[in-house]
């Protein structure tokens, strides 16, 4: 038996896009702020603007690429999220400087999951983070890849993840309806997150979410 799983809705571009992922069971909301690629930026202004408009209960993520304290401080203090998703890799006094300068704020940090040295760096991060969120990201490349690739990653690293850290686990990379099941199955995640998913011509859709939570609520 699978306990019920959170879905976060990722890339959520508008008032109307938030006020929908709600209405099906979205428990969190992924804010997309300047990245070096993929999809769903919007600006700070409107993350703002998102944010201020969704009930308390419902997660707010803020993604931000920033890798210093002071600029995620001072982005996160703009944008008023309750929740920080960190998409690139930081220090670790970074996450000791965030606790002290934004109290009452999660901390999720986006591991993308390649090999196993995948596993020994989510272990090493989540003693300092609220939550991890692994995705199918590529930080290596010349242009970073830091999230909403659309691809799958070895959901068997993913598994051992979940079962070598005390901390929530989101699984991100490619998830739609048709593979959400397996997902589920394999890695047993706190959570599921996506974007791509559940979006037609580059907007939230309707249908694609309702044909996505009959999935997981037939769990």
């Amino acid at each position: 038996m699978y306990r019920k799983v959170k879905v976060k809705i990722c890339c959520i571009s508008s008032i109307e896009e938030a006020n929908l992922a709600i209405k099906y069971g979205a428990s969190a909301l992924g804010l997309v702020s300047d990245m070096p690629s993929g999809p769903g930026v919007i600006s700070e202004e409107l993350i703002a603007e998102i944010a201020a408009e969704v009930p308390p209960h419902i997660n707010t993520f803020l993604l931000t690429s920033k890798r210093d304290a002071d600029s995620i401080v001072a982005q996160q203090r703009k944008c008023k999220t309750n929740t920080l998703q960190i998409v690139d890799r930081v220090r670790y006094d970074v996450y000791e400087k965030l606790r002290k300068k934004l109290p009452g704020i999660s901390i999720v940090q986006v591991i993308h999951v390649s090999d196993e040295k995948s596993i020994v760096e989510a272990r090493q991060v989540s003693e300092y983070v609220d939550a991890l969120l692994l995705d199918s990201g590529n930080q290596n490349l010349a242009v970073k890849e830091l999230g909403g690739t659309g691809r799958t990653h070895n959901w068997k690293l993913s598994k051992e993840i979940v079962e070598n850290v005390n901390v929530r686990v989101y699984l991100a990379g490619g998830i739609n309806a048709s593979n959400v099941i397996a997902a589920i199955q394999v890695v047993n995640p706190f959570g599921v997150d996506l974007c791509s998913g559940v979006r037609r011509a580059g907007r939230l859709n309707e249908e694609l979410l309702k044909e996505f939570f009959r999935k997981i609520e037939s769990l």
